[in-house]
């Protein structure tokens, strides 16, 4: 920023009906600070929290984004900081008379000859990246198959310098569970797709106990897997011919070896966008996530879907309230049913639980400006831009489909990039206001924050900076492009993101609904 804009005071207002506004000077604003258009504070406020641009009487509804995020407990006077005690939450929209498919897009016109270099697999889907990955049925392997990847690393893996990487898709689940009860096909199809996922190549490579509930060939029936070499594809730990450790050992670097023969035969190829699957997310949100960081993703997006390429965006909780937007996005009536059908799972879910939608909404988020789950939801569905929705999925379902998704999955982060990686999700980029150090082993992870001031902080970590937006510094659709073209970098390999410089590569965590046994 210019010396002029630290010390100029600024605030955004998003929709001309906003009764609100939000702060943007870093470390907030005194009383008595006056904007040029003339508004003077008669409070301090935060940075990034609301301030009342009008008097809002007791009762009345306090809008952001042109929606009303809440209703006023009291009186609140022109000027003063607009927060969590002083608001009223509303309640969610009902699910029985959202518009359906009542303002589809029209579809924008194509981009034409975008590219990346990625690995095409049998099956037609491609990777971005290139790695043997080693599939477990049950948490009682996980250590030794940890074991086992870091010597394949040490030991075999620099023999193959055609595959990145290897590592262990290791979980909490596959025994002690009620496999049989509704829910748990959600954590079993999980991760059944996430050994299918594109950048782990087509050659899958299962590590059993034996006498766990989730037998491999319930994880993987013959029918789901790609045509391999001959070979079983599968170690179990309990079987006779294996005497101690060091044989169970062995035999997966064995089979890990002839799966890094096969992968090592591949090489990066010319593909066209259309063979990105993109997930989209956000984590450790703040007020300016919704002004900056999500609407510069969503320009992003657009420009994938015109490009071809399938965009997923997930996190119900975080689409909840705005789904009355997003029904009438919907390419047709039965996509904006799907919409509904897995919004009202997720309420059944939820007060299963005693709970509700509003157990969403973190302390570092109500700290970062953000008051209750409807302003989070608002800001958090501009990762969508503004693309008809072309279809839903299920938790843990593999997308197959083109143009805009809705891939459903709880917002918890690693719950969620995990579901998105079963989805197919071959690149990620993940929006934070408040910071997280989120990464992933399975696909390169561009990270996106909505403030300069963290971008700052931490620029070992962030990938770009959104936070130019709220200063004037850039557009939307400047950062917008900016991201696009770091996707196909990023997907390519030519450009390394901030996570896979570090190695951030955080555990896969399983959604399952069902009972514990």
């Amino acid at each position: 920023m210019s010396g002029e804009k630290k010390m100029r005071p600024l605030c955004i207002q998003i929709h001309p009906q906003d009764t609100v506004a939000i702060i943007v000077n870093e470390g907030g604003l005194p009383a008595g600070t006056r904007f040029d258009s003339g508004l003077t504070l008669i409070e301090d406020v935060p940075e990034a929290h609301k301030v009342a641009l009008t008097d809002i009487e007791a009762g009345a509804p306090i809008l952001r984004y042109g929606s009303i995020i809440g209703y006023a407990e009291r009186a609140i006077a022109k000027g003063s900081w607009v927060h969590e005690e002083k608001m009223r939450m509303p309640d969610a929209p009902a699910l029985d008379h959202l518009p359906l498919a009542t303002a589809v897009p029209p579809a924008a016109a194509p981009l034409e000859g975008y590219t990346f270099e990625g690995f095409v697999n049998d099956d037609g889907s491609v990777g971005t990246k290139n790695i043997l990955g080693i599939t477990t049925t049950v948490q009682c392997v996980a250590a030794t198959v940890n074991i086992a990847a870091k010597r394949i690393r040490a030991e075999i893996l620099p023999r193959y310098p055609n595959v990145d990487d290897v590592i262990a898709l290791t979980h909490d689940y596959g025994c002690g569970i009620a496999i049989e009860a509704p829910g748990s096909e959600i954590p079993v199809r999980t991760l059944r797709n996430l050994s299918l996922n594109p950048n782990l190549g087509g050659a899958p490579m299962v590590v059993s106990l034996g006498c766990e509930k989730l037998q491999p060939m319930r994880l993987m029936p013959s029918s789901t897997l790609p045509i391999l070499e001959a070979a079983p594809y599968v170690v179990r730990m309990q079987d006779e011919q294996h005497h101690g450790f060091g044989e169970m050992v062995a035999a997966i670097m064995e089979m890990a070896e002839k799966r890094l023969a096969i992968l090592n035969r591949r090489k990066r190829t010319v593909c066209p966008a259309s063979d990105l699957v993109v997930g989209m997310q956000c984590g450790g949100s703040d007020a300016f996530s919704g002004i900056t960081a999500n609407p510069a993703v969503g320009y992003a997006s657009d420009l994938l879907v015109r490009a071809g390429a399938t965009v997923m965006f997930s996190e119900v909780t975080e689409v909840r309230d705005a789904i009355h937007l997003l029904t009438a996005r919907a390419a047709n009536e039965q996509v904006a049913r799907d919409l509904i059908r897995e919004m009202a799972w997720y309420d059944a879910y939820l007060d299963r639980g005693g709970m509700n939608r509003s157990a969403n909404t973190s302390p570092g988020n109500k700290a970062g400006g953000l008051t209750n789950i409807v302003e989070k939801a608002l800001g958090s569905t501009a990762k969508a831009g503004a693309s008809a929705i072309s279809g839903v999925f299920g938790p843990g379902e593999r997308v197959n489909k083109k143009g805009l998704i809705f891939a459903a999955t709880p917002a918890a982060d690693f719950i969620c990039g995990t579901l998105q990686l079963a989805a197919s999700m071959n690149m990620h980029v993940f929006t934070t206001g408040r910071g997280t150090p989120y990464g992933l082993a399975m696909a390169p992870v561009i990270k996106v924050s909505s403030r300069s001031s963290l971008a700052d902080r931490w620029s070992d970590l962030i990938d770009v900076n959104a936070g130019v937006i709220a200063t004037g510094d850039a557009t939307i659709e400047e950062v917008g492009t900016q991201i696009f073209h770091m996707i196909l970098e990023a997907a390519s390999g030519r450009k390394q993101t901030a996570a896979d410089r570090w190695g951030l590569h955080n555990d896969l965590v399983l959604f399952d609904p069902a009972p514990v046994t």
